[in-house]
């Protein structure tokens, strides 16, 4: 069992930059994928970004490109810097990690993932 732990949420204005942290329980070289998605309230759960644990391969959604950067270490933790906020980026947060790779993971849905964090909030004013 993957224990994952997401930090670093707040209310901040819209142009600012917030940068939220996932540390996993565990050395995160056993898991082939990590990701984030967001749910505002009212909505479905969206994906925003993932990256490969080993190669450092990265993919995000439309609406975060050239706005979020999603990192990891070199031990358990997942980074997502946020910068250019904006009020529809209102959302819980949530950190995510896929043990091996499957069909699912190239729709970036989170059934392909088997490990979910607690999340965390993000409010963005404007």
């Amino acid at each position: 069992q993957v224990h994952l732990v997401e930090s670093g949420g707040g209310l901040v204005q819209a142009g600012g930059s917030l940068r939220l942290s996932c540390a996993a329980s565990e050395r995160t070289f056993s898991n082939y994928r990590m990701g984030w998605f967001r749910q505002a309230p009212g909505k479905e759960r969206d994906f925003v970004a993932a990256i490969n644990w080993d190669v450092g391969n990265t993919y995000y959604a439309d609406s975060v490109k050239g706005r979020f950067t999603i990192s990891r270490d070199n031990a358990n933790t997942m980074y997502l810097q946020m910068n250019n906020l904006k009020p529809e980026d209102t959302a819980i947060y949530y950190c995510a990690a896929a043990r091996r790779w499957t069909a699912q993971l190239m729709r970036n849905i989170g059934a392909a993932y088997d490990y979910w964090g607690q999340g965390t909030q993000v409010a963005v004013s404007s």
